[in-house]
């Protein structure tokens, strides 16, 4: 075959070009927002107003982005940030804003957000529901990676845009006992046999202590087994291993549990490792306490509570007297839920397994109710609202924690003939742009 000469571009047209821009605003994910060439530049870590040098890393047709190199003129709302994992960890995204300019953002991107998807032309005014900007998380999965040929191993979080984990020997937004736990614990698994069979880690504080749970891609030996165990009565934590059945195996402890304070009576919840729990115990308990204040439960009406977990928000609605009804997809959270209420001594509240996305025809709980309360994942709810005509509540919250589709929700309730009344932004993630919020709707 003939070969050809073809000449190689010049290097400099090979390197990304360094420019100077200005950001107008942030998008929805926290990143900076400029012009590039009468495109829209996005620019991570830059603020609205800021001046910098970037590297443009990326040139599409519609849009580019950049790395920013160095603020030049910066926002009276830029903030040194607090952990100096800060731009390595992909963990937070915002801590070079301040926590006030962090919520009025995520006020606006809320705003945003029913703007474009609800198709409501007069929003309430969005109320916040935050609380400590660190040092909030009760739950926290940090993975773990051995090296090989340095006979290293490294535990901590996904580098920013990568695989590659971060090693970390302490974390400002974990509970400062979750926080404390991560040096140590992290020296004690490098000395284990099995160390190639780990995978991630999960920290969990909960009422009843500290929980670590070990992800083991093959059993340990007994040696290592031994030396957990005496790790664990060593930090005074529970220890469980999750093998690759998903099964849990309790090392040392027994079931965790948290607690409500807020309602007429004192709740436990039991849960489970995998089960889901809210990280943000603070926010996660304000949020209960506005539900019931919108839900304004009275003793003998019925209040449905789909997709209810393992009763976050059922066990204190059944707790003012209200008769709930709760329906979950996963079978072992039902049957957790229904646990949490025996043990409550809740006898007013009753669960159902059931495919909230699914066909519900002939579902025994799907009949008129007072009130409603729904929880789903980040798919939202638009299948289920179809089953709405069936219900006929008065009211219903809907939490989200995806903003995007309970604004798109909507437009299915203001057709049945619902207005929104309260809107709520949740800031369950501070430091992050990460952004939840809960709606009052009530039939016209």
């Amino acid at each position: 075959m003939a070969q050809f000469f073809k000449a190689k571009p010049k290097t400099s047209a090979l390197m990304p070009k360094k420019i100077q821009v200005t950001a107008s605003t942030l998008d929805h994910l926290g990143a900076g927002v400029a012009q590039l060439d009468g495109k829209v530049l996005f620019v991570p870590g830059l603020l609205a107003g800021e001046v910098a040098e970037v590297k443009v890393t990326e040139d599409k047709k519609q849009y580019a982005r950049a790395q920013l190199i160095k603020v030049q003129q910066a926002s009276e709302q830029r903030c040194q940030p607090l952990c100096h994992y800060y731009g390595s960890c992909g963990g937070c995204d915002l801590q070079h804003l301040q926590i006030e300019a962090q919520r009025r953002y995520k006020q606006q991107v809320l705003t945003e957000l029913f703007e474009k998807f609800s198709g409501i032309d007069v929003l309430p005014e969005i109320e916040v529901l935050s609380g400590e900007p660190v040092a909030y998380r009760r739950k926290a999965r940090l993975a773990t990676w051995f090296d090989k040929t340095s006979k290293r191993f490294f535990m901590g979080f996904r580098a920013r845009e990568s695989s590659k984990v971060v090693a970390v020997n302490e974390c400002p937004v974990l509970a400062p006992a979750l926080s404390a736990l991560i040096k140590p614990l992290a020296s004690s698994l490098a000395q284990l046999q099995g160390i190639t069979s780990l995978g991630h880690v999960e920290l969990i504080a909960a009422d009843s202590g500290i929980l670590v749970v070990l992800r083991v891609t093959k059993p340990l030996s007994d040696k290592d087994r031994q030396r957990l165990l005496a790790l664990a009565q060593k930090l005074d934590c529970q220890l469980v291993l999750q093998g690759e059945d998903g099964a849990y195996d309790y090392l040392h402890g027994a079931q965790p549990f948290y607690r409500f304070t807020l309602a007429s009576q004192p709740l436990t919840l039991h849960f489970n490792p995998g089960n889901f729990i809210q990280v943000n115990g603070g926010v996660n308990q304000l949020m209960i306490a506005k539900a019931l204040e919108w839900l304004a439960p009275k003793t003998g009406e019925h209040i449905l509570d789909l997709f209810c977990g393992m009763g976050n928000f059922s066990l204190p609605i059944a707790a003012t007297g209200a008769k709930v009804t709760g329906v979950e997809g996963v079978s072992s959270l039902v049957e957790q839920a229904q646990t949490n209420a025996i043990a409550a001594g809740l006898s007013n509240a009753e669960f159902y397994c059931a495919d909230l996305n699914g066909d519900l025809r002939g579902q025994p709980w799907l009949t008129q109710v007072d009130k409603l309360l729904l929880d789903p994942s980040r798919a939202g709810a638009w299948e289920l609202l179809a089953c709405l005509p069936k219900l006929q509540p008065a009211s219903l919250v809907y939490v989200s924690c995806n903003p995007a589709n309970l604004a798109r929700d909507s437009v299915r309730l203001v057709e049945q003939g619902y207005q929104l009344d309260k809107l709520v932004l949740l800031d369950m993630f501070p430091q992050t742009h990460h952004i939840e919020a809960m709606a009052l709707f009530s039939h016209k």
